[in-house]
């Protein structure tokens, strides 16, 4: 058990030198880093690990090969990952049975296996160091640091990557010393608000009596794994933040909001509140200094509603999860009716950051009004998907072209929504805009919690906010009428339009509904609800109109709208389309093709159910296409 802060540091000094033995090869190893982020595990990632583990076995290597499994290397597309200290190669796509040839080439012959490098998408060379992918190049590591550095269940590597150091210089200061350091750093709340953080402990420090910490960890937007991905990789980052928040407002008591689908988050969660609490650093009297704090793990059951800061609150206190309104805000009146500050994961993970290396620092990156850094969760039509931290003020362009590798496929890029169901779509005149909280919100969309999905010229985008409709009406909690009801009315006029049974009365009322529920519902979840249509109309009404008056989908992707058609000329009469029919709407007609032995196919379109197999079947010859 760590007792005092000299012992603390201590620890730090020695975590520090073992942890970097493991990277510049000063501990004569050569060291096999696995990633062990949950899209590795599910590509995996285990099964490569067990080889490995096998193969050291084989060769009674164990004195000169180690194997570390870390958090996520961020390009989730392109695993599982092997890295290899201290060269620093890194290899992609890498399944069980390739190990046997990086071991034996790589390991012990000390030649790279070129085939499993990462290929740039845009010339296809070879590279071979992490740092030296695009990807990479532009990030910089605040919320993320350590993720991909350090085995989260190992606790000395966390020391010796920065944990508690932040709190131990907290510790060290007066409590609206602490406030004002965030308050200089210009910390904005990452889950979506932007509300600057510092401002808010402040309403809490001047409460009194019990207070309350609250992390926010229901991470709910389709597509978003950021809070997930620091939690498992990282959680004692994200508990010193909570303690410092804690020491700053007058809290002793701490909940983490953490959504059950996330098993392995908690699992590591729980796992280092554990040992913080075996070594001394969480529970009373922490390091001698008089200052107690303890934190709980509070799981929820998967109602994005209770992203949104009350309805979280009355899901802890054992209440239905529903908000509630405001004011009072949380901040004066939060958790059972005391002073409650309650901050997302990515914004406490920025806390030890601050304090650690200062104020000044951290706000030496973004822009004006928007300092640090924003995590993404990039995903969609794009080439690198993944887990990505820019500066404030990088651009969409950068974002997705350089960062993101471009379109797959040589597609047109078409759009990109920001900030999940609340947010909107941003197009390609949108692409040198820079990212932060203001520059979102005035061109139609948000930062939200980071969520970015990239669409190319073969989406619908009347489709993309029915989409999201759908999931707004599944996810509202019913209290307010104009949310409750006006969702159901919304995807009741995107139904018909994606169905070509809507005029273009229903589309003026359709707008009209949608300011509607902007300006009435109770809380943000409806405020946003109606965002992608408002969106998606002020950006595509081109798109909503030829589904009212051609009775056409331009991305020919909504089903009532669309055919599959196959050309009599190019069709060589195989029949793979025939045999892949589910519902037997393909024949062979007497049409021979000029230069073809064999008759061309037809589609009966009363029959057929859109299903695309036909057109799937037909990849080389390319003779079915949609309509």
């Amino acid at each position: 058990m760590i007792k005092t802060v000299e012992e603390l540091r201590a620890r730090i000094a020695s975590a520090e030198v073992e942890l970097k033995s493991k990277y510049d090869g000063s501990d004569s190893k050569r060291w096999l880093t696995l990633c062990g982020g949950t899209g590795c595990i599910a590509s995996g990632a285990l099964g490569v690990q067990e080889q490995f583990e096998a193969l050291i076995k084989e060769y009674n290597a164990g004195d000169k090969v180690g194997i570390r499994t870390v958090g996520c290397f961020g390009l989730c597309s392109q695993g599982p990952f092997v890295r290899i200290y201290p060269e620093d190669t890194l290899y992609v796509l890498v399944k069980p049975e390739d190990c046997r040839e990086i071991f034996e080439k790589d390991i012990l012959g000390g030649q790279i296996v070129e085939r499993l490098l990462y290929k740039d998408p845009k010339t296809g060379k070879p590279i071979a160091k992490q740092d030296e992918i695009g990807f990479y190049a532009k990030q910089r590591k605040v919320a993320l640091h350590g993720v991909g550095i350090i085995d989260p269940t190992v606790f000395d590597e966390a020391l010796g990557c920065g944990a508690f150091q932040g709190l131990l210089r907290a510790l060290s200061m007066e409590r609206a010393d602490v406030v004002k350091e965030v308050l200089d750093s210009g910390l904005r709340g990452r889950g979506g608000g932007g509300f600057p953080t510092g401002r808010k402990w402040s309403f809490a420090m001047n409460g009194d009596g019990q207070k309350y910490v609250v992390c926010n960890g229901d991470e709910g937007d389709p597509g978003a794994f950021m809070d997930r991905s620091v939690l498992e990789d990282n959680p004692l980052q994200v508990i010193e933040g909570m303690m410092i928040a804690g020491y700053a407002i007058g809290a002793t008591q701490g909940y983490f909001y953490v959504r059950a689908e996330y098993p392995r988050a908690v699992a590591h969660l729980k796992s280092a509140i554990a040992m913080a609490e075996e070594e001394g650093l969480l529970g009373d009297n922490i390091l001698g200094t008089g200052f107690s704090f303890h934190a709980h793990v509070r799981l929820g059951a998967g109602a994005f509603v209770c992203g949104e800061e009350t309805a979280l609150l009355n899901s802890i206190e054992g209440q239905r999860g529903m908000p509630r309104p405001r004011p009072p805000f949380p901040a004066v009146k939060g958790l059972w009716g005391r002073p409650t500050v309650v901050n997302n994961v990515e914004t406490l993970s920025c806390v030890p950051y601050i304090l650690r290396e200062g104020a000044a620092k951290f706000a030496s990156c973004g822009t004006e009004r928007s300092k640090g850094t924003k995590v993404f969760a990039l995903g969609g039509k794009v080439n690198n998907v993944g887990l990505v931290e820019v500066p404030m003020g990088t651009t969409l362009r950068e974002l997705v072209f350089d960062i993101g590798g471009g379109i797959p496929g040589g597609k047109k890029f078409k759009a990109i929504q920001t900030g999940g169901p609340s947010g909107g779509c941003l197009t390609e005149k949108d692409l040198d805009a820079e990212i932060d909280f203001d520059n979102l919100v005035a061109r139609g969309s948000m930062m939200g919690s980071g969520g970015a999905i990239v669409m190319d010229e073969d989406n619908c985008m009347v489709e993309v906010a029915k989409f999201y409709m759908e999931f707004i009406c599944d996810e509202s909690c019913g209290k307010c009428s104009p949310c409750r009801i006006g969702t159901k009315r919304i995807l009741e006029y995107l139904t018909r339009i994606c169905d070509g049974n809507a005029t273009m009365d229903d589309l003026a009322q359709l707008k009209e509904l949608a300011s509607t529920i902007k300006s009435n519902s109770l809380c943000a979840l409806g405020q946003t609800a109606a965002n992608p249509v408002l969106s998606t109309l002020a950006q595509f009404e081109d798109e909503y109109i030829a589904h009212i008056v051609d009775k056409k989908c331009p991305a020919h992707v909504c089903k009532n709208l669309m055919q599959y058609v196959i050309d009599k000329d190019k069709c060589i009469g195989c029949g793979l389309c025939l045999k892949n029919c589910p519902v037997n709407a393909i024949s062979r007609t007497d049409y021979v093709a000029p230069g073809h032995k064999l008759a061309s196919m037809v589609i009966d379109q009363n029959k057929c159910i859109k299903c695309g197999m036909c057109m799937a079947s037909c990849a080389k010859t390319k003779a079915i296409e949609k309509k």
